[in-house]
């Protein structure tokens, strides 16, 4: 087995270096050097060796100051070099450390990690106005939750979950692969590092119901479709002491009849005769709290954009409102009366004006 005379150097840290700055750089190294990414490639294994050999001491913090300081436990290597039988775990210890944190065998003392829970997703429909608005709405959360009856043991009530007799609570199994040992859930305990002989009635044993969560969730004005809410802490809860996961509320928007969202704004079209048009007119328009007044300028082309300032949709976070655009669409009547025919017949004769000369190049007119 390869010895590195220094384990800093192994792992190119400085003898300051924090445990988070050792772990990280010897995870760095030993994925670069793993035999599995350099097959046959003898340097490459040493290499290998020789990070582990020098995190397996750096890791430990009493290894680590021995060293440091000098001592005699490394088979009187003292700070120039270090036995490789001072450590122990061999090359099982590599995966462990590479998919898992924390060291070997799961967490300090032995027995299985905490585990987070599950993020969850639920849906709430709104109207438009509540989404310009905000609004409060419940929402159901089905979900798996600590069995009440057992409080999430397994076991039932007036007994308790004894220590897996094959893995003896770490909640792995190492298998030995040539030179090395690679650690997979227990098949007893399926690694939960306990064995249930006598299981709760309600959860069959799993520690875990399916349960409905009721919230009240807070949708801000301003939501767009499609936007998450996020309720830290309300997703599924953790086994063995992990914290929660968190659940987000996805908003469905119900369209408005008379609005658009475009972005931060809303787009609303609005008609004009072609006498308001033609003249100019003060119309009023709708705005998301009652209608106000616009002034249509004379001359006013058909699909003509004008916009109230702040009079849009809540920006999230407080930033102000956004706009409302106006789409001025000129309205044709589809029918005329004899006496709206004779008026516009003498509009076009005093109107001299054929806007097709500027694509026809004059021949319309001749």
């Amino acid at each position: 087995m390869a010895v590195t005379k220094n384990p800093y150097d192994a792992l190119g840290v400085d003898k300051k270096a924090s445990d988070e700055e050792i772990k990280k750089a010897y995870r760095k190294l030993a994925r670069q050097y793993h035999p599995d990414k350099n097959p046959g490639d003898a340097s490459a294994e040493e290499r290998f060796k020789a990070i582990q050999e020098a995190h397996s001491i750096l890791s430990d913090p009493k290894k680590r100051r021995e060293y440091d300081q000098g001592g005699g436990i490394f088979g009187g290597a003292g700070p120039g070099g270090f036995d490789p039988g001072a450590f122990r775990g061999g090359f099982g210890d590599i995966l462990s450390d590479l998919f898992t944190s924390g060291g070997p065998g799961g967490r300090p003392g032995g027995g299985p990690r905490p585990e987070r829970g599950r993020d969850l997703e639920t849906e709430v429909h709104i109207s438009f106005d509540q989404a310009m608005e905000g609004v409060q709405v419940p929402v159901n959360v089905p979900l798996s939750a600590p069995c009440p009856t057992c409080h999430g043991t397994g076991a039932k009530p007036g007994t308790a979950p004894k220590v897996c007799s094959l893995c003896q609570g770490r909640g792995v199994e190492a298998e030995s692969q040539g030179l090395f040992s690679i650690s997979q859930p227990c098949r007893k305990c399926g690694g939960t590092g306990t064995e249930i002989t006598d299981p709760c009635a309600t959860c069959s044993g799993s520690g875990q119901t399916r349960q409905v969560k009721r919230y009240r969730v807070n949708i801000p004005a301003g939501v767009r479709e499609g936007g998450r809410v996020r309720l830290a802490g309300k997703g599924e809860p953790g086994r063995r002491g992990g914290a929660a996961g968190d659940l987000y509320v996805v908003t469905r928007v119900a369209a408005s009849p008379l609005f658009k969202r475009r972005a931060d704004n809303l787009e609303v079209e609005v008609p004009v005769t072609i006498p308001e048009a033609i003249r100019g007119a003060t119309i009023e328009v709708p705005t998301l709290n009652g209608s106000k007044r616009i002034r249509v300028a004379p001359g006013t082309q058909h699909g003509t954009v004008q916009r109230l300032r702040g009079e849009g949709p809540p920006r999230l976070g407080g930033r102000g409102r956004g706009d409302i655009h106006y789409r001025l669409v000129i309205d044709v009547p589809r029918s005329l009366s004899q006496e709206q025919r004779e008026a516009v017949d003498d509009l076009a004769a005093v109107i001299d004006d054929n806007p097709r000369e500027r694509i026809l190049g004059g021949e319309a007119k001749s």
